[in-house]
């Protein structure tokens, strides 16, 4: 009978500790709101789930309805730090990023509140769409898996560039949530068109002249700026031989053009468009085609492979129409200078990406003083804040500075555009960040 007792008691013992320890199954179950659990198989992780975390439509009245959002967690161990994936868009990965492997964490990720698979049966309730009932999203997900899952644990919020901006958006009206933030690229708008975005682009790509340059007549290398401004000048001047070829590609591609109002139009933006997104992607000055090019095959396939024609396709703005939505009403967004090609555009001053709009919604002010409240708390009251920059990534015009707040720091990579990670930076600088991330985490070093 003590044998017998004793093997009960050690069965008993073991079952408690496998549902305190694991059995991440059983404990998001025991979630209200979560439902229409998966289990998936994803490398590096020990257990991994998607599932639905309901949401009220609008936070502050619960009776306007609800909504489910995507989420997926992937586990590793139970008192390991996680890794909270705030993502500004859809989900675009299932696979550990790069906090979560330097840290050996458990990760959660968080599809944004109206996109993709995130929206509610009748369609986007587009007053719902906000930085503050955002954040509150991810304050009730990361609430619950904090107490049901991991309630030792350290948190650790994250996300790359408008996945940045909603991680500062959270921890600013959250900042409790999570011990450590780390956003990646993100721009910090303080006005709907912050000017410092086309005075940055207009600085990029200048030729800095050493000693001997000056002392010889300087440098014969091309300055890329003028490159790029000639590209556009040689583009411009064959309107006429380029619109046919973007209209074959377009019928080859399903694509339409009406917001923008027709494909010759779509062409001129794909034009005005191709400096900021040669300077994002991390382009070669190298590869830009000579002003006197005459082959005009070279120079459209060269130009929609840096300047993507998707961008202002009509169901590609559809889809993104709730990152614009929120560009043009809380978190701002760059607009394009026609004044150096005036001739094609007939005296327009600026071009907005008003025409991304909802159709029947009206655009309502833009709320500067609420990103100007949010760069002041950056700037005194932030804490355990670690932002990453590339210093050739047009966004980083617009990048938070935190004046001397100690406790929210700054990395810039001089020579890297959006794609910069922290595994990109130099090994002094590299070693400094995660220093100073194990310092804020409190973890052995």
């Amino acid at each position: 009978m003590k044998k017998f007792l004793g093997t009960l008691l050690w069965i008993c013992c073991c079952s408690v500790a496998l549902f305190a320890e694991g059995n991440m199954l059983e404990k998001l179950k025991q979630i209200p709101q979560v439902s229409g659990i998966q289990e998936l198989k994803v490398d590096s992780f020990e257990e991994y789930y998607q599932f639905w975390f309901e949401q009220p439509v609008d936070h502050n009245d619960p009776s306007k309805g609800t909504f489910k959002q995507k989420v997926l967690l992937g586990h590793k161990k139970q008192d390991a730090p996680v890794v909270a994936e705030l993502e500004g868009y859809n989900i675009w990965t299932q696979q550990a990023g790069e906090l979560t492997k330097l840290f050996n964490a458990n990760q959660l990720t968080v599809e944004h509140r109206f996109f993709d698979e995130s929206v509610p049966a009748g369609g986007i309730p587009w007053e719902y769409l906000t930085i503050r009932q955002a954040a509150t999203d991810h304050h009730e997900i990361i609430q619950a898996i904090k107490t049901h899952l991991y309630p030792r644990s350290k948190w650790i919020s994250t996300g790359i560039s408008k996945g940045g901006q909603t991680t500062i958006f959270h921890r600013y009206f959250y900042p409790e949530d999570v011990d450590v933030s780390v956003p990646y690229v993100a721009p910090l708008n303080l006005e709907y068109i912050d000017p410092r975005l086309e005075s940055f682009l207009e600085k990029l790509g200048a030729n800095r002249l050493s000693l001997t340059d000056v002392m010889t007549g300087g440098s014969t290398q091309r300055d890329c700026r003028w490159s790029i401004r000639d590209f556009q000048n040689l583009c411009f001047k064959n309107l006429d031989k380029l619109t046919p070829m973007l209209e074959e590609f377009a019928q080859d591609n399903g694509y339409t053009y009406q917001r923008v109002g027709g494909v010759e139009r779509a062409l001129k933006l794909i034009i005005l468009e191709y400096p900021f997104a040669f300077w994002q992607w991390g382009n070669s000055c190298d590869e830009i085609p000579e002003p006197d090019t005459q082959d005009m095959n070279l120079v459209f396939d060269y130009l929609i492979r840096i300047s993507t024609p998707d961008f202002f396709e009509d169901k590609y703005i559809v889809k993104m129409q709730p990152f614009f939505y929120a560009a043009l009403t809380e978190i701002g967004m760059y607009a394009y200078n026609p004044k150096p090609f005036k001739k094609y555009f007939k005296g327009e001053k600026v071009i907005d990406f008003s025409f991304t709009m909802p159709d029947g919604v009206e655009k309502k002010p833009f709320n500067a003083k609420q990103m100007q409240a949010i760069n002041k708390w950056l700037q005194t009251d932030a804490k355990n804040i670690l932002l990453i920059y590339g210093g050739k990534d047009p966004w980083y015009a617009t990048a938070v500075d935190p004046k001397g707040n100690w406790n929210c720091r700054r990395y810039v990579a001089g020579d890297l555009d959006h794609k910069c990670r922290i595994k990109d930076f130099d090994p002094v600088s590299k070693e400094d960040l995660i220093e100073t991330l194990k310092g804020w985490l409190k973890v052995k070093k």
